[in-house]
């Protein structure tokens, strides 16, 4: 079921890909897509993120928000099957994309997008009992490492995947007590590393997350 902010995202996607909202220009307002939609602004927001995590545009404060470039009208969208093996090969392939990723990132990282990846964190941490919480603060944690590479691909990528990468096992999404507690550690070795400008630590903490994720996977 395609959710009101996935719902916004197809459309400013759509209208980059035409054209009408070129390289370089701004994208509308907050307050005009929340009037042009009818929705509010936490879903332009989110909106927003993901399109930015996906390296189609770029906030600068106090400015706004800027189209960065006209994608292609194929993407890569790879139908993420909801099989324990499914799950595991996606995080195969996830390793050989993030750990690399969060190394470049921590070389490269702005303040602002290092407070991104931050906030993001500590939404995760906050959100233990709310497992549908917890999965969008999740992505939005690897998103914004993504962005913060400098590299569009990487960002493009990690962005097309969207929530659906985040495998949640069976006693997480229970809300047992205590569940996400190891996860919320391994985050916080990411961000770390991150905010040390450590690349070869960065890549190793996210390796180790991502392979106890697969761990996890069999609990």
């Amino acid at each position: 079921m395609t959710t009101r902010t996935q719902a916004l995202v197809d459309v400013l996607r759509a209208r980059i890909v035409d054209g009408d909202l070129a390289p370089g220009r701004p994208v509308p307002s907050e307050s005009e897509l929340v009037g042009e939609f009818s929705v509010s602004r936490t879903v332009v927001r989110e909106a927003m993120s993901r399109l930015q995590a996906a390296g189609l545009v770029e906030t600068q404060q106090g400015r706004g928000s800027f189209v960065l470039a006209r994608p292609s009208g194929r993407t890569f969208a790879p139908e993420i099957g909801g099989s324990r093996a499914d799950r595991v090969q996606l995080l195969e392939f996830r390793l050989g994309v993030e750990t690399e990723a969060a190394a470049l990132a921590a070389t490269r990282r702005s303040e602002e997008q290092l407070a991104v990846v931050r906030r993001a964190a500590r939404s995760f941490a906050a959100a233990q009992d709310r497992a549908a919480d917890a999965v969008g603060a999740d992505f939005h944690f690897h998103s914004a490492i993504a962005v913060a590479s400098g590299n569009r691909y990487l960002a493009d990528l990690v962005g097309t995947l969207g929530e659906p990468m985040i495998a949640m096992p069976s006693a997480r999404l229970a809300g047992e007590p205590g569940s996400l507690e190891q996860v919320v550690s391994e985050h916080e070795a990411v961000l770390g590393a991150l905010e040390r400008g450590d690349a070869e630590t960065a890549r190793a903490a996210m390796r180790v997350h991502l392979a106890g994720s697969i761990a996890r996977l069999g609990r």
